[in-house]
């Protein structure tokens, strides 16, 4: 039985949805309150026993492994003027894990992107998370997921519900419950409502198997765009062998949109003991006003 050692982070979309921000600013470093993004998916990776995170970028996305490097000259600064508290949030998570880059050199879809990551992976099962959903939950989704996959070593997803009218905003999955697996029949790509009764939608943290690499590279980009994306891949692999979802546990915040950044930036700054009271002052004076 091979452990998940690796992880794989895709991170070389456009970000369209949140120009003009992301002109130069990469999506994946909004931070949420204090951090970005990217580290909470990074400290999921490593909470997960990853050993190795692999970081899918392209040019305009140095700003994410300036944020893993060291700052020595911040460091001692802070440490100088003693502001251990400050100290300690800058001090990077690198040393927890090994964080290496592979360039994109072109938006060939999501499915281009983890075929660049090929020979980092080799022969090894890994984990893949997505910047658009942020998990809240005491053991992350990475961990519950990889203890799934301890069961059965087959590719598992993590999968939500989701409303009927929503279901074309999301890879719809038909199933067959299997314990507490959902043994996957049916991939659906954005489907209209008329194409299924599912509402189970796969959201983006997943255990590969290598073997998908070899479906990638089958698969045909889109007609439209030229893209080379997973679902297409997942669709040939069910062909071939088992594909599982898996309900996590968790408060899900789909960051992928403003409304989810948002509501992921209020949740977390309201954890904040610090903060909380001053929030939630605020929240009701808005309330008060909007009245």
């Amino acid at each position: 039985m091979k452990k998940i050692r690796k992880c794989v982070i895709p991170a070389a979309g456009m970000g369209t949805r949140f120009l003009p921000a992301t002109k130069a600013l990469p999506k994946e470093m909004f931070p949420v309150v204090d951090k970005p993004v990217m580290q909470y998916l990074v400290e999921e990776a490593i909470a997960a026993w990853c050993e190795e995170i692999i970081i899918v970028t392209w040019r305009s996305k140095r700003a994410i492994e300036d944020h893993f490097d060291s700052n020595p000259e911040l460091e001692t600064r802070l440490d100088n003027s003693g502001k251990f508290e400050y100290l300690k949030k800058v001090q990077s998570v690198a040393g927890e894990a090994n964080i290496v880059y592979v360039r994109q050199p072109y938006p060939k879809g999501d499915g281009d992107a983890l075929l660049r990551t090929k020979n980092l992976i080799w022969d090894e099962p890994f984990l893949v998370l997505f910047w658009d959903d942020l998990i809240d939950n005491p053991v992350c989704a990475a961990e519950q997921l990889v203890k799934q996959y301890q069961q059965v070593q087959s590719p598992i997803m993590a999968t939500v519900s989701v409303q009927k009218e929503d279901i074309s905003q999301y890879w719809i999955v038909e199933w067959e419950r299997e314990g507490n697996l959902l043994k996957i029949s049916r991939f659906l790509e954005k489907p209209q409502i008329s194409e299924t009764d599912s509402t189970t939608a796969v959201i983006g943290k997943y255990i590969l198997t290598p073997d998908v690499f070899g479906f990638l590279e089958n698969a045909k980009g889109s007609v439209w765009d030229g893209e080379i994306r997973l679902a297409d891949a997942f669709i040939s692999m069910q062909k071939h062998k088992d594909i599982y979802g898996f309900d996590v546990e968790w408060t899900r915040y789909d960051t992928w949109n403003k409304l989810g950044y948002l509501q992921a930036s209020i949740a977390y700054a309201l954890k904040d003991e610090n903060m909380r009271e001053d929030i939630l002052q605020y929240i009701k004076t808005l309330s008060q006003w909007q009245k």
